[in-house]
């Protein structure tokens, strides 16, 4: 797709390559012939998994998050390896956080997180048919988390009191609330 809208990259330099980001700063040509500086921020992508127990509960998890300082209750959710496939990536995120395997994995969507600095996009899928794996593969040996069940409603009001707090799960969240309504 072209758009009149282009910025034409006149030089690009990388500043930082980390384990999961890397930054840069290009020098681009804008529409009006004028240059700017963009700071960019470079990300494999990444799968979150909507998993609903046959009861109905949403399968989440609590970690510390570094970048705000405090602990968030999450959908499980993890990086792309280099050439991993979503779906098997979104499989062992499930496995790996929860404990829990599914029958079941459909895509939902994918979108990008922040367009505006990062071109980071998740990959959203729905986990049905919930088995909890006795010899589950460990979390990442930096990864702490611990396993909660919410029904929607207790979803809702952990949106009200920010205990969810980060985009893809009140996505999630309200995904489901509009699937319950329609259900109506």
């Amino acid at each position: 797709m072209s758009s009149s809208f282009e910025e034409k990259t006149i030089k690009s330099e990388k500043i930082f390559s980390g384990k999961i980001i890397s930054l840069q700063v290009d020098d681009v040509e804008l529409p009006n012939g004028k240059h700017s500086k963009r700071e960019l921020i470079k990300h494999p992508g990444a799968v979150a998994v909507i998993a609903i127990t046959d009861e109905g509960k949403i399968v989440m998890v609590e970690q510390y998050r570094k970048a705000l300082e405090r602990d968030v209750v999450e959908i499980p959710a993890g990086k792309l390896e280099k050439g991993e496939e979503p779906s098997l990536c979104a499989k062992r995120e499930l496995e790996e956080e929860t404990g829990y395997v599914c029958k079941s994995l459909d895509w939902l969507i994918s979108f990008y997180t922040s367009p505006g600095f990062a071109d980071e996009i998740v990959h959203l899928y729905v986990a049905r048919g919930l088995e909890k794996k006795e010899d589950a593969a460990p979390p990442d040996e930096d990864e702490f988390v611990t396993l909660v069940e919410l029904t929607l409603e207790e979803a809702l009001e952990y949106i009200e009191e920010r205990k969810i707090y980060d985009a893809k799960t009140a996505y999630a969240v309200q995904y489901l609330q509009l699937q319950e309504a329609l259900k109506k």
